[in-house]
């Protein structure tokens, strides 16, 4: 049997054009899309701290405000608490025996106990 074998001399060369783009470019494109992304989080991320930074002074900033407004609160309740005891009492009573003011705590019990 006669095995089938290139022509004598070889075959003339062809031309086969190479598809799509040379890997250089490739790259490029691959550098400048990275390079996109990377500039856009970066800024994301110092976006996302201006932002954290504005809220904490926004709320160092309100601290006052707050704490006269729980002032306020604790002295209409102290005047209120002091008018139900001259109602029940008949006068006005001093806990703790003297004239300095003691800041009044305030527990929070529950309205309905479940087992």
């Amino acid at each position: 049997m006669v095995q089938d074998l290139p022509p004598q001399g070889g075959y003339e060369p062809r031309n086969l054009p190479a598809r799509g783009f040379r890997p250089g470019y490739y790259l490029l494109g691959m550098f400048a899309v990275m390079g996109y992304g990377w500039y856009k989080y970066i800024k994301g991320v110092r976006e996302l701290n201006e932002l954290g930074r504005e809220k904490m002074w926004s709320r160092i900033h309100l601290i006052p405000l707050l704490q006269a407004e729980n002032d306020r609160d604790q002295v209409r309740r102290y005047w209120a608490d002091q008018d139900r005891e001259q109602e029940l009492l008949g006068r006005r009573t001093k806990v703790y025996h003297s004239d300095r003011f003691v800041r009044p705590t305030y527990g929070i019990s529950p309205t309905n106990i479940s087992k």
